[in-house]
Order: C-alpha cells, then structure tokens, then sequence
C-alpha cells in the first residue's frame, strides 16, 4: 500500500525559516532508515505558500490565486510517499520521526489510491494511466 505522509506548516515553515543543521542532520538520518527499510519512494520539503498558487475551479470558470495562504495549520510543508504493509505500518514509521518543526507538529497519513480500487471502472483509462507510469520512470531512469 502506498501512503502520502504530509508534514503540515507551521509559523517557520510559511516565513519561509530553513531548518537548522541538527534539524537537518535528524531528518536525513531519519530519511536513511526508511530507504533503507524499503519505505520512503520519494520525499521533499516545499517552500512557504507565498511563493505557491492556488487555482480556484467554479464550473468552467478558473481563478488564479497568489500565496500566501491564510490558516498555517492547513497547509503543507512537505511530504512523503512511503510503500508500507498497512496504515498501522505507516503510523509506527510516522512515530518515529523526528520533530519537523520546532513546536507543535502534526503529520497526516493518507493512503494513495491504488488501480485496484477502482475496480471495473473505465479500464482503458486505468491502462493508460499504467502505461504512463511506466512510461514516467523509464524517463528518470534517462
């Protein structure tokens, strides 16, 4: 199962602070021990929200709006895509994380849909979707 491990924003994060060499060194030490578990598929840090944008969709009308965002503890500072057996599988490794910020964190887990959920729907469009992906890492791989 792959899950979305979202660090939410905190003050630091949206005024656009760096973490400090400790805190630097904890997450990378961290990172190590999920890659090297098989877990962490992929994980970055995202700059604050005034740098971002937000479109807004109201039928066929689009409305771009600039950053920053109002409500810190809505917004994402960062992310991981973790392979993990289950959401309780998720949860240990979530547990084990160091601190992202220096107050008050909150990471949420979300699990990502898989072509399986979707069952019988629209299969050409699921192979399609396959064929992308595949098509994706064969590009990295370049």
């Amino acid at each position: 199962m792959k899950f979305m491990v979202i660090v939410k924003a905190s003050n630091d994060s949206e005024a656009g602070k760096m973490p400090d060499e400790q805190m630097l060194r904890s997450m990378h030490a961290y990172n190590e021990q999920l890659f090297a578990a098989g877990v962490m598929q992929a994980g970055e840090g995202l700059h604050p929200s005034s740098r971002g944008a937000r479109i807004r969709f109201e039928g066929d009308k689009r409305t771009v709006v600039d950053g920053p965002f109002a409500e810190t503890k809505e917004l994402i500072a960062g992310y991981w895509i973790w392979e993990c057996k289950n959401l309780q599988d998720a949860i240990d490794w979530a547990k084990k994380c160091p601190n992202p910020h220096n107050e008050d964190s909150i990471l949420e887990i979300r699990q990502i849909f898989a072509p399986e959920d979707f069952g019988d729907l629209a299969p050409d469009v699921l192979a399609r979707e396959e064929e992308m992906r595949r098509e994706f890492e064969a590009r990295q791989k370049k």
